[in-house]
Order: C-alpha cells, then structure tokens, then sequence
C-alpha cells in the first residue's frame, strides 16, 4: 500500500490572550515591545471583561477552526496526510513556534493559510512573511495561500447569513429598509499608495455577497482603527451609523463583518456593545450576522484552498 503523503499546514491567525493575565505581555508584543500604559491596560482589560466576565473563549474560537480544518482536510483529501498547526501574529504559539513544531514531526513541505479571506501586505503579507522566513532556516519548503475572498463556499456562508439575519427582523420591517453595512478592520490609508489589494477585495466580496442575498440597500464601512498619528481608512462604522440616521432617517441596520471569520473583540465589543449601545441612543434597531467560526461552508473553503495550494506546487 502506498504511503500518504505528509504534508503540514499552517493556520495563521492574529491571536488572542487565553486569559486576563495575559493581557498586558500580548498588548506589549502588539506594540513591538513597548509596554502599554496603565491607562491603555485597563482600558483593554475592561474591553475584554466587557464580552468575556473574566473567561476567555476567543482563543478556543480559533482553535476550534484549526480542529475543524484538520477534520475537514481529512474527510475530503483521505489520499493526503494534512497535518495542521497552529501560528499566531501576537500570541502563544507564535507563527515561528508554529513552523518549529513542523520541523521537530520532520515536516518538509507545507501549506499556511491565514484565517482571513483578504490579502493585504500589513496582515495576510506580514504573516506570510514572517513564516516563510522561519521555515526557510528550518529547510521546509513552504508556500501559501494568500487570498479567498471570492471562494463560491464562503459566498454562500456569507449570503445566508445575511438572509437569515434579514428574515429575523420584526414583521412590517421592509426587507428594503434594512440598511445592510459591510465591515473590516481598518488598516492606515498609506496601503493605498502601495497599491495594496486589501479594500477592493473587500468591495469585491461584499458587493458579491449582496448580490447573491438579492440585497440592493447596502453600503461598505470601516472599523476597529488603531489609535495613531497616521490617518486610518475610513469612514468609520460609528460615524457612518450617525451619518445614515441624521441625514437618511436609516432605522433598521444589519451589519456584516465580512473582515472578520470568527467571534473576536472586534464583533463582540467594537459591534456587539460599541455600536448596538449607539444605535440605542440614536433611536435605530441594530443586527449582526452570525460569524462564520466552524460552519462547514467555511471549513470547506479553507479545506479546498490549502489542497488547491499543495496541488499547485507539485506535492499532490
């Protein structure tokens, strides 16, 4: 019987403390080794007790999506013996832990794969980077998938999600009325003078989206910037949701955090709180999709896309 080729696959996320006493190590590492302020500390602790009381489930979300890959590689590609690890930008194990591991089971090709479906050179670019330059001392061949944003499986995910969030509504709600918002993590503005891909696949993949849920009453925002000197994109969801109610008596909102795979601060604290708290003072009816965490559409997708990138390089 032939032998399955092994083949090790590397899933890069940004990462997320496992528990409060982590937070100020994690927020120093965020600021290439700068320690936060007190005042910045505590301003994060209270984000994180906000949506969290104390316990921590944000980092079982990503480490549930590397169980589910793992599962799902091994149901569809059963020829292929697809091992996955774990790397994380500002966390435990960190993307060169992650490759390390590799090389201590002799893995010697593999695939990384970041959970977020749009390339830019300041995200998906800095993790890519950072793992094939450990991977290229440790002699493991490795190449990556650096974009999925308009995967047919993750459309659907996305889409019905957005029917689903539409049709929960209450009745005598126009479906037209509901003003569907498109989000992502801002990223500083100078990624346009790069050329940086990053904004156009997000337009790309919303407007893809909000055709295949048939919705026509939408529009793209931008969240979560970093608190810096240097202009971030914009506009801002907080804005954007004052600018619709003031100037187009927009009441009901849904909003899609399409940058977004998993349930992190950025959707429970930065929508969850920060925007449903504004939309109550500005008198409007605010919802969000389900993320897409495990949903085996988006299992799936990533499934294909690492299978996809090894079959691409000649190792299956």
């Amino acid at each position: 019987m032939k032998e399955r080729k092994k083949i090790g696959v590397l899933v890069l996320s940004y990462g997320t403390p496992e528990s409060l006493d982590q937070i100020e190590e994690y927020y120093t590492h965020i600021r290439h080794g700068r320690p936060p302020t007190p005042e910045q500390l505590e301003e994060l602790k209270a984000r994180y007790e906000a949506i969290v009381g104390g316990f921590f489930p944000l980092r079982r979300n990503t480490d549930k999506q590397v169980e589910g890959l793992q599962e799902t590689l091994k149901r569809e590609h059963a020829d292929v013996d697809y091992v996955c690890y774990q790397g994380l930008k500002h966390a435990r194990p960190y993307i060169e832990d992650g490759v390390e591991q590799m090389a201590k089971d002799g893995i010697r090709e593999a695939v990384g794969v970041v959970l977020a479906p749009h390339y830019s050179t300041m995200s998906v670019g800095a993790y890519t980077k950072r793992a094939k330059e450990t991977a290229d001392k440790l002699g493991i061949a490795m190449t990556f998938v650096n974009e999925y944003h308009l995967h047919p499986k993750l459309l659907q995910a996305l889409s019905e999600r957005v029917e689903a969030s539409l049709a929960a509504f209450p009745g005598g709600t126009a479906r037209g009325d509901i003003r569907v918002i498109f989000s992502a993590h801002s990223l500083p503005e100078k990624i346009l003078e790069l050329g940086d891909p990053y904004q156009q696949q997000l337009l790309e993949t919303a407007k893809a989206v909000a055709d295949k849920a048939g919705v026509t009453n939408w529009q793209f925002a931008w969240q979560s910037a970093g608190q810096t000197a240097t202009p971030w994109l914009g506009p801002d969801i907080l804005d954007v949701l004052r600018t619709i109610r003031n100037e187009e008596n927009v009441t009901s909102v849904l909003m899609c955090p399409i940058g977004f795979v998993s349930d992190h601060l950025e959707v429970l604290y930065d929508i969850d709180i920060e925007c449903k708290s504004l939309a109550a003072e500005l008198g409007m009816r605010l919802e969000r999709t389900e993320s897409l965490n495990t949903d085996p559409l988006y299992m799936e997708t990533l499934s294909d896309v690492v299978h996809r990138q090894a079959r691409s390089s000649g190792w299956v």
